[in-house]
């Protein structure tokens, strides 16, 4: 197999090479870019498996990049910025990425969290045991090894890796209230502490794609404890 195509867009030379060297001693092929304008030419080079997307860049910054891919991709996107508040990495998941990396930070945690994204993007978890290839809930369906989610009327939805994680999390554990904390564990968002609202602007985002056939999504808040799947799953 070949090895995982990543795109690292960081305008600093210094870490960008840094960067760049440590992925790659790690068996990642590595596409760098400066810019806007360079990352869209390393996304023409051929297929990416991952955007490391540097936020503060000159001209169109990473921000409105993340807006922009996301209106043709679901390429998981880790976005690595010096900001690393609470607000600015909510801000970064309700756009679409699937991490937030701040700055600075260490190899190991930089390999870690993109060996975590790559993983919901490609092998499906083994957890409890061997699942099933699809399940329905609701009117909707989930197909695991494509990573596809179905609508009631059988549109595509498309959905990130975090997502998709989310997701399946919940499918694993139906009719079952599940607290925040644990939820962070399950779809293996590591995407700070509990004290954080990444899990909560996860499950935002995915009820708004739930909501997509009219009627409200089957995730029910349970106050001071966390999120419940409220309906049935038949796995197939």
């Amino acid at each position: 197999m070949s090895a995982p195509s990543i795109i690292l867009v960081e305008d600093d030379p210094p870490l960008r090479m840094l960067t760049a060297r440590a992925l790659q001693e790690n068996g990642y092929s590595v596409r760098p870019a400066c810019s806007a304008a360079e990352m869209w030419l390393a996304f023409e080079a051929g297929p990416v498996d991952l955007l490391l997307l540097d936020i503060m860049l000159p001209g169109t910054n990473g921000i409105d990049l993340c807006r922009q891919v996301r209106q043709r991709s679901q390429v998981p996107i880790i976005f690595i910025s010096a900001k690393g508040s609470e607000a600015d990495r909510v801000l970064g998941l309700e756009l679409g990425a699937d991490d937030y990396l701040g700055k600075p930070f260490g190899t190991r945690e930089l390999i870690a969290r993109v060996r975590a994204v790559l993983r919901r993007g490609g092998v499906e978890r083994q957890q409890g045991g061997v699942r099933q290839d699809r399940a329905e809930f609701d009117g909707w369906t989930v197909n695991f090894p494509r990573r596809e989610l179905h609508s009631p009327s059988n549109a595509i939805v498309e959905l990130t890796g975090a997502e998709f994680d989310l997701l399946s999390s919940f499918l694993d554990h139906p009719q079952r209230v599940i607290a925040r904390e644990r939820l962070i564990e399950l779809s293996r968002t590591r995407m700070g502490d509990s004290s954080d609202r990444s899990i909560d602007v996860l499950v935002s985002r995915l009820r708004r794609k739930l909501s997509d056939s009219g009627k409200p999504a089957p995730i029910t808040t349970v106050r001071g404890i966390g999120y419940m799947l409220n309906a049935e799953v038949h796995r197939m």
